[in-house]
């Protein structure tokens, strides 16, 4: 509700069968309560920092299923596989409270041999070989590059120079995962000099191989059909 590029609100949403949760960051946790309040009988799959976060916010306990990295789920007829993510995840509440656990990311079985990877805000890590060889995702939702407004300080950073992946290591990770499409998120718009650079360079890459890994350059509320 309060990104002003999104054309979404959460009064929007007419129906949601299950929502995922990758960490408890302000731009990842999101709206998440308020979807639940609006959709009661919504279930929602998320680490055990986002489980107390939400329950302290007065979610229900048992539309939460809190899972670690492996641990397969299926909700709503959607089968999820949780993984490990590099990054970290915790938020801390008005009252003082601090949650945190860790972070994961998802292997989303999506039907008729789509599976698709979110990598939630995780840096490049050697795994994600495995993670092409074992799951075989076809779709990427990677992060690559990082807002303009997270530039600024935070978290006692004067300045932030990237994201947990730029250009060319989201490319690498495309390259690894083995994706046949790729959305790269984290960013602004598609004019974001991080992202024109990363597109330029899987295009490139497809230029000698074909078989390579598409980029779906998205704008808020741009869509892409499986």
């Amino acid at each position: 509700n309060e990104n002003a590029k999104s054309p979404y609100k959460v009064d929007d949403l007419e129906y949601l069968d299950l929502l995922l949760v990758t960490h408890s960051a302000y731009d990842h946790l999101g709206d998440a309560v308020s979807i639940m309040r609006r959709f009661p009988e919504l279930p929602v799959i998320c680490g055990a920092d986002v489980r107390g976060y939400l329950m302290h916010k007065g979610i229900e306990s048992n539309r939460i299923r809190a899972v670690p990295w492996g641990m397969m789920v299926q909700e709503a007829g959607v089968k999820v596989k949780p993984i490990y993510s590099r990054h970290w995840s915790y938020i801390e509440t008005e009252d003082g409270r601090t949650f945190s656990s860790t972070p994961l990311g998802f292997i989303i079985y999506a039907g008729e041999g789509q599976r698709i990877y979110h990598s939630g805000d995780s840096a490049l890590y050697s795994d994600m070989k495995l993670y092409g060889e074992l799951y075989k995702p076809t779709i990427g939702l990677i992060g690559v590059g990082v807002p303009i407004d997270h530039r600024g300080a935070a978290h006692g950073v004067s300045e932030y120079l990237s994201g947990e992946m730029d250009a060319i290591e989201g490319a690498m990770a495309c390259e690894w995962l083995g994706l046949k499409h790729v959305i790269p998120c984290h960013h602004d718009d598609s004019c974001t000099p991080e992202i024109v650079k990363f597109q330029e360079i899987l295009n490139k890459a497809l230029e000698t191989n074909p078989a390579g890994t598409i980029p779906v350059i998205l704008d808020p509320g741009g869509a892409f059909r499986i």
